[in-house]
């Protein structure tokens, strides 16, 4: 079927999962537009699948936008730059989203704050496979999607890698900011295609756009022109359409074994978001010290996908949007979207290289109380889970902490997506449940 026969709904899929209201209304027509420079940024020093960074400055160093303030020797991690110019006011622990504290360095923003001005402007074409790489791992890029695992890492392989994957589902609901990349960045995604396939050597590209999408997939269709080494694939709507296994799968039919690592497949699957990083860090040296992410939710004045420096506060962001931060009554604020975001209770949390949003669910979209009761064995879970597993009996013994029976029902396996908490008559938290056993099966 040719794409301009495609229509909403239509596409390739996965088994499994299930079909979630979209929300997508409130942003995905609002063109991408630059935040203001909060006074104060939080860089955590760990934002990354990893081993933690170690400080380069100390307090009262004065720091440029762009410069590198922190690193480590380690292998998998990644090196992290000043968002801001300005003064290190603090190097202590801060408030993180997991609901815990993240050892920080504090800039207190000083002097003018322009746009990152490129120190040099390169031509990708004239730069060896393992310059490209360098010049990713230098800029500090991790997985933007949700999953943070250093990009340099990811693109850094032996094994033969014939397929590149870009992941523009976007499937979580009522976030948008890689729809709007690609309707308004698709020559620059493109060309950080064309990176990354040069630093794994695959031959052919695919952007895997759900076609709740179709003006993004019309608009990377006519700038590819037929060309033979990219292909645009329309996905059903459905979620977690994005996850990396079920692209896999769902593009190439290579079945994914439980714990394969996607390179050993063939294939390496990235953002739309952290490819055109790649582009920027390649081509201007630009380091990851600011991204896109939506705004949104139906009480937010100002809803919108910003450009936003990396350590910038919630309280910030949602000021910024005409949200009064003393004045949610009863709303709740969740880094992310609604099915595997993580709620806020203190605002003081800055987002980092991976926050993909902010949202703001009111009262009337609130659960006020998580009552629930027993699992009435009715098999919905099963049914939709996509790594078919069995989230009944997972959080049944999670929840009575039968702990040492959990690896033998594949507790590992599970990627946390909430659709088994999504179709729960009973309204079990099943997710919670498997999460918190997570780390007391890890030390058994």
């Amino acid at each position: 079927m040719a794409l301009n026969d495609i229509k909403e709904g239509e596409g390739k899929s996965f088994v499994g999962g299930t079909h979630v209201p979209h929300y997508k209304s409130y942003t995905d027509s609002i063109a991408i537009e630059r935040m203001a420079i909060p006074d104060e940024v939080v860089v955590h020093l760990s934002q990354h699948i990893g081993a933690p960074c170690e400080p380069l400055v100390a307090v009262g160093d004065t720091v440029m936008l762009g410069e590198k303030i922190a690193d480590a020797d380690a292998y998998i991690t990644a090196p992290l730059h000043a968002p801001v110019s300005g003064e290190v006011t603090a190097i202590e622990e801060r408030p993180n989203a997991e609901g815990g504290e993240t050892m920080s360095i504090v800039i207190a923003a000083k002097g003018e704050q322009d746009a990152y001005q490129p120190s040099v402007e390169r031509n990708p074409d004239d730069m060896s496979a393992e310059e490209l790489k360098e010049a990713i791992r230098d800029a500090g890029l991790v997985g933007m999607g949700g999953a943070a695992f250093p990009t340099y890492v990811n693109i850094n392989t032996d094994q033969p890698v014939d397929t590149l994957i870009l992941n523009g589902a976007e499937c979580e609901p009522f976030l948008t900011c890689d729809h709007r990349l690609m309707l308004e960045r698709a020559d620059e995604l493109i060309k950080g295609a064309e990176i990354l396939m040069r630093c794994i050597g695959a031959k052919k590209t695919y952007i895997a756009v759900e076609t709740n999408k179709l003006d993004a997939i019309g608009v990377l269709d006519e700038k590819l022109g037929g060309r033979d080494d990219m292909e645009v694939v329309p996905l059903a709507v459905k979620y977690p359409q994005g996850y990396k296994s079920y692209l896999i799968k769902t593009i190439t039919g290579r079945d994914v074994p439980r714990g394969a690592r996607s390179a050993a497949l063939g294939c390496i699957v990235r953002n739309v978001g952290t490819t055109f990083a790649a582009y920027e860090a390649v081509v201007y040296g630009k380091p990851l010290i600011e991204r896109i992410i939506s705004v949104t939710g139906p009480t937010v004045p100002d809803p919108g996908n910003y450009v936003v420096r990396v350590g910038t506060k919630a309280e910030h962001i949602l000021s910024e949007c005409g949200v009064d931060p003393d004045e949610l009554d009863g709303a709740k604020v969740i880094f992310g979207g609604p099915m595997t975001g993580l709620a806020q209770d203190n605002l003081e949390v800055p987002i980092v290289k991976s926050t993909t949003g902010v949202l703001v669910l009111p009262p009337e979209m609130v659960r006020e109380d998580m009552v629930y009761s027993d699992c009435v064995r009715c098999g919905l879970c099963v049914q939709r889970c996509p790594n078919w597993l069995y989230p009944n009996e997972l959080s049944i013994l999670a929840e009575h902490g039968v702990y040492g029976d959990l690896e033998d029902w594949d507790i590992w396996d599970c990627i946390e997506c909430g659709v088994c908490a999504y179709v729960c008559p009973s309204n079990r938290p099943i997710v919670h449940f498997i999460k918190r056993a997570k780390p007391i099966v890890d030390e058994l």
